[in-house]
């Protein structure tokens, strides 16, 4: 056996083990219809904020929410399912596309090791709600989703660890400018999945 037979032997047998390890049917183009969602939606957020007057400068306040308060929320909570269907349907598609399943000992793995932060920062969401420090949400939405992001990397495409750093970063940043959480907010999740995406699909989605 020549030596080019055993290089392609070892590159089929590393591909095998990468495979098996990772979840690599992330679909980049997901990404980015995921960064789009949230700049269409920090829009609205803003155009509803400015005729309302609304003011998001303080750590917290001593009033009820009010009804546009509960309007965001559900803006996010739709761009949220929104992301989630697009990049189950891509990925899906790409999976089939590659000869692999979807849902796998190492996908559940993703899902679970993504999951655990997500969730945490989502209740610690809601007791932010509850004590009405709503100059805080935004900043720990971006810290939580950046660290599920960290955490999951490690069973899927390793670009995926960059954005998360990335989000934890403007999280932290945006704790420092209460206030413009929405900025921080669609910089985070629009522009750089955007960006994160469009590389992710020219690096592994285009062959």
């Amino acid at each position: 056996m020549s030596e080019k037979d055993y290089l392609k032997d070892i590159s089929e047998i590393k591909n095998m083990m990468n495979k098996s390890s990772r979840f690599i049917s992330l679909s980049g183009l997901s990404g980015v219809l995921a960064g789009i969602y949230a700049l269409v939606g920090a829009y609205i957020a803003n155009t509803m904020i400015s005729n309302y007057g609304l003011k998001l400068t303080r750590y917290s306040t001593d009033r009820d929410l009010t009804p546009i308060e509960y309007q965001l929320m559900g803006i996010a909570l739709t761009i949220l399912i929104l992301s989630v269907l697009t990049g189950f349907i891509l990925s899906k598609k790409k999976a089939q596309k590659n000869g692999d399943s979807i849902w796998n000992i190492t996908s559940k793995r993703l899902l679970g090791n993504f999951l655990i932060p997500l969730i945490t920062g989502g209740f610690f969401c809601i007791i932010l709600l509850q004590y009405k420090i709503i100059g805080l949400v935004a900043p720990v939405t971006l810290i939580f989703y950046g660290l599920a992001l960290v955490n999951g990397s490690k069973y899927t495409l390793g670009d995926i660890k960059y954005l998360g750093i990335t989000n934890i970063i403007l999280g932290l940043i945006a704790t420092q400018f209460i206030g413009y959480g929405l900025y921080f907010w669609a910089l985070g999740f629009g522009v750089m999945h955007i960006v994160y995406g469009t590389l992710m699909y020219l690096k592994y989605d285009r062959k």
